[in-house]
């Protein structure tokens, strides 16, 4: 064999160890078929300039990112008025008085003045067609959050770190804002640090939508609830939304986790919800939840009283047989380990499931093993 033939050899041998880069695996549930930037050339932003125009074009795009993104400072700071609903105490979150919601929500609260980072307050706009990326544990975006709104369909989020975004403050931005939006995928993000809502999906409709791997990380030194635990979780209050929250590590929060209304379709399955120092689902009216195969543990209140939507919580496998028709199986049920109950039995909505993607189901026992191992950035 002349040289040049086994160079040749050799390179192909190389390249063929390498993957194309790209999204792994494909979205369940609700947001089966998304496809993002699909198969358009991967493009590396250097600076958080660079990013920004990736994500809020026209064209379909692959991004992908090799390395921390700090937003932080880009935008100056701003000074102005709080107030203190919880108190001064340093654990407490102070909350800055947006949209007047000092004034018009906690009137007797201590007012105060405070500083926070402007670039947090609102998030970077997403274009449709997006595939976000990290590479291995190197996609961080600090001090920012992504906002999917005004029409951005057909997009993944996948592999990314968003923390630091002015977690001292309600109201100091949310890492994932979703409103008038349809078929997104959020797949193997983590969150952690941030000011208000870790995922929210506005009033007006967000349509197809699946959360799958996801870290809620809810540890923090500033929190409503003063305890060390986020309270501003998950909040889906939608106009019938079709959420799917599938294999996500959701710990160290006191509330929120999810809210949901606005006549939300929910499928919760296979969860790990750990470490409350309150209540996890508060379910408002319009809310329909179907709960199966989740674990909770140290959580001393799974669903926060009252219950004003309908809520089916899997109870035990006769009463899961009535899955069957409009799931095509039957449910899973939930565990719960020094946890406090969790009851529901309201089948009325799930005809809505009807000819709809619906995501596969694990025992709880699988998820227990599996979830903490598998959700958040690094581990695909």
């Amino acid at each position: 064999m002349q040289f040049t033939q086994l160079l040749a050899l050799a390179a192909a041998s190389c390249f063929s160890t390498v993957s194309a880069v790209g999204v792994v695996g494909a979205a369940e549930g609700f947001a089966k078929g998304v496809t993002g930037g699909g198969s358009a050339t991967p493009v590396y932003p250097s600076t958080t300039a660079e990013l920004v125009s990736y994500l809020g074009d026209s064209s379909a795009r692959v991004i992908v990112l090799t390395k921390t993104f700090d937003f932080t400072g880009t935008e100056g700071t701003v000074t102005g008025s709080g107030c203190a609903p919880w108190g001064t105490a340093s654990g407490c979150q102070l909350a800055i008085n947006l949209h007047d919601w000092c004034t018009d929500y906690q009137p007797d609260a201590p007012t105060t003045t405070i500083t926070y980072d402007a670039a947090g307050v609102l998030g970077i706009t997403v274009g449709s067609n997006k595939s976000l990326i990290g590479q291995g544990s190197a996609g961080i975006i600090k001090g920012k959050g992504l906002r999917i709104v005004s029409g951005a369909s057909n997009i993944i989020i996948q592999n990314i770190h968003i923390t630091d975004l002015n977690p001292q403050y309600v109201w100091g931005g949310d890492a994932i804002t979703l409103d008038n939006s349809d078929l997104v995928w959020i797949d193997h993000v983590k969150t952690s640090l941030i000011g208000r809502q870790h995922i929210v999906l506005g009033e007006d409709a967000s349509n197809r939508v699946t959360i799958s791997n996801h870290e809620l990380d809810g540890s923090t030194s500033w929190s409503a609830t003063c305890d060390g635990h986020h309270y501003w979780g998950l909040y889906f209050t939608g106009s019938n939304d079709l959420v799917t929250l599938k294999g996500n590590y959701i710990h160290h929060t006191s509330g929120r986790s999810p809210k949901v209304g606005g006549n939300t379709l929910l499928h919760a399955v296979n969860n790990y919800f750990y470490s409350s120092s309150d209540h996890m689902f508060e379910v408002d009216s319009g809310a329909m939840i179907l709960a199966e195969g989740n674990v909770f543990q140290n959580v001393p209140t799974p669903v926060l009283s009252p219950v004003s939507g309908k809520l089916f919580t899997s109870p035990d496998a006769t009463t899961n047989a009535a899955c069957t028709t409009y799931l095509g199986r039957a449910c899973q049920v939930n565990a719960f380990g020094s946890s406090g109950s969790f009851s529901g039995t309201d089948t009325s909505f799930f005809s809505n499931f009807q000819n709809k993607n619906i995501a596969s189901a694990d025992t709880a026992a699988n998820a227990n093993s599996n979830v903490v191992n598998n959700a958040g950035i690094g581990k695909i």
